[in-house]
């Protein structure tokens, strides 16, 4: 019986045909599991950069928006807030309507947070005689957008067992108000 074994082993041993699909057969998941976490990895890449894109359009709208203007002038009061929120997730100024998409699928305007010149975000130009801030005002207040969404992932993530990640981008503007 080993003897038979050892026959067949040693015609598989001198035969080369076939060769390059057995070693296609080893490599190939190997290679479609790294392919995937690489789609996985750009697609996560790619959500956080549109995600960053829309915080630096809305803190910039954020501003400069001044709504007190409106309201000097007898016009309706905006919520400049609001609008900046619409504009990180939506891209657009105004209410965006059903057929709006968000920049990235599954993010909301609860998952924005925008802060109009906080006290927290006020700082004194000068202190103690040094200029820390240049500016015509005493303080110089700061506009800051944040957000956090969790990662919606294409499966790769959950199929290694990799828990829920949380996107997240904050960007600050110097409160300008024309």
């Amino acid at each position: 019986m080993f003897g038979a074994l050892r026959h067949i082993a040693g015609c598989f041993n001198r035969d080369k045909r076939g060769t390059a699909l057995v070693e296609m057969a080893l490599v190939a998941p190997l290679m479609i599991i790294l392919s995937a976490g690489v789609f996985e990895f750009g697609n996560m890449l790619h959500q956080k950069l549109l995600m960053q894109a829309g915080l630096n359009d809305a803190a910039r709208f954020a501003a400069r928006c001044n709504s007190q203007m409106y309201t000097d002038y007898n016009l309706p009061a905006i919520n400049c807030a609001n609008i900046a929120k619409n504009i990180a997730v939506y891209g657009v100024t105004g209410d965006p309507t059903p057929a709006s998409q968000p920049r990235v699928a599954g993010w909301s305007k609860n998952d924005v947070t925008v802060e109009i010149a906080s006290p927290l975000g006020c700082h004194d130009a000068i202190v103690a005689g040094v200029t820390k801030y240049r500016s015509v005002t005493a303080q110089v207040c700061i506009v800051r957008v944040t957000n956090s969404k969790v990662y919606r992932d294409l499966g790769m993530l959950s199929v290694i067992n990799i828990g829920p990640i949380t996107l997240g981008g904050t960007h600050e503007e110097r409160l300008i108000r024309f």
